[in-house]
């Protein structure tokens, strides 16, 4: 069955006229038969000339899930009195960065509960130095930590950190307010991004897709957040209850399936809208359908984050409920996608940052791009690390 409204559309694409919000509207919405697969080949065809055929593994390390924040949809929120707590060692946080840089993963992700303490802030800093000192500056480093100050940002991305993920989880305030206490304020969230670019770093923010209440019309605006945002690289993924959330109560019956069409043709529309940022396929798909990471990258996704945690914290790190890969070791895993990854005739950029494009074609149109080109070690310019 034809839709004239969307042959327009992918004639437009063809011709690289630029998408309105009508026309995100439109791909996001559509759901007639045969067309969810011309749009994911639409957006593979886009990712294979932006970005290329390559996937960029991001080793996951989840090193603890004490959170000052009490967001309603999240497992590890501080309300959630049954969550057991844990707060890897030093060590331990060290020895899984050892092993993606020795099995030559090019960047990993600190991430964990949001705190800003100063023990906390001082503690990144100095695990973003030895992770630098004992990779000799190859493995490359991105902090998913929450809201911090600009001065935070600044000690983090000068002791090494070049990339950040703040995710908004929707730029619909009215949403944003149903799903997080008074005390978080969406103003506050949006400041972080400016504040994280005004340091130097490639900005990554993403949202929740399938969402109560949220409509096609509000995901087209996601999309257009990016872009006035300037975002460099995205994570996001479908919406999936936690029961020990207040959410859980409200959320009411969530299909699956529809869930996983909603969050493919997210990942396909950004990507033909935005082209040449980083898109994650999140560990999220996975939980949503087996293989959902393929189905991701075959949206338009060319980023991987495998999860190296030890495996005795994974239970405990659940921000949603039948979170994927929890008893498998980092090798494992490792090998697991390897094979994932082959099926479906794309390469894993081994001993690679796999920068953002988008972000390098940013920075060099700012001014001082010479001393910008001179701290490529930290701001991932340096082009021995990028291949665009």
């Amino acid at each position: 069955m034809s839709n004239p409204d969307m042959d327009k559309i992918f004639s437009k694409i063809d011709n690289r006229g630029k998408l309105d919000r009508s026309d995100l509207v439109e791909l996001l919405q559509s759901n007639l038969p045969g067309q969810m697969e011309k749009l994911c080949r639409k957006a593979y065809d886009v990712k294979s000339a932006e970005v290329g055929k390559r996937v960029y593994f991001r080793g996951i390390i989840e090193f603890s899930n004490i959170c000052s924040r009490d967001c309603y949809y999240c497992g590890i929120r501080k309300s959630n009195f049954h969550s057991k707590r844990f707060n890897m060692s030093d060590e331990e946080i060290l020895t899984a960065a050892t092993w993606a840089w020795e099995n030559h993963y090019g960047s990993i992700v600190l991430q964990s509960g949001e705190r800003n303490d100063s023990p906390f802030v001082d503690r990144i800093t100095a695990l973003c130095r030895k992770i630098k000192d004992l990779s000799h500056g190859e493995l490359g480093i991105t902090l998913s930590l929450g809201e911090q100050s600009p001065k935070t940002y600044r000690r983090w991305f000068d002791a090494g950190a070049h990339r950040y993920l703040l995710r908004i989880e929707t730029s619909n305030s009215h949403l944003y307010k149903n799903i997080h206490p008074a005390e978080s304020g969406m103003e506050q969230r949006i400041a972080c991004l400016n504040h994280l670019r005004d340091a130097g770093y490639q900005v990554g923010t993403g949202v929740m897709i399938g969402l109560p209440g949220q409509s096609a019309g509000d995901l087209a605006d996601d999309i257009l957040f990016y872009e006035k945002q300037d975002i460099d690289m995205i994570g996001m993924g479908p919406y999936i209850v936690h029961n020990q959330t207040p959410m859980a109560q409200t959320a009411g019956e969530i299909d699956a399936g529809e869930q996983l069409n909603k969050a493919l043709k997210m990942i396909a529309v950004t990507r033909l809208y935005l082209r040449n940022v980083n898109i994650a396929a999140t560990t999220a798909l996975q939980a949503l359908d087996p293989l959902g990471r393929e189905k991701g990258l075959l949206a338009g996704a060319n980023i991987i984050m495998p999860n190296i945690t030890d495996t005795k914290y994974r239970a405990a790190y659940q921000l949603y409920e039948n979170k994927p890969c929890l008893d498998e070791n980092s090798g494992i895993c490792r090998s697991c996608l390897e094979k994932r990854i082959k099926k479906i005739d794309e390469s894993i950029g081994y001993n690679q940052w796999g920068d953002s494009p988008h972000f390098y074609q940013r920075k060099l149109e700012l001014p001082d791009q010479d001393d910008l080109l001179s701290r490529g070690d930290r701001t991932g310019l340096n082009k021995s690390k990028i291949d665009a």
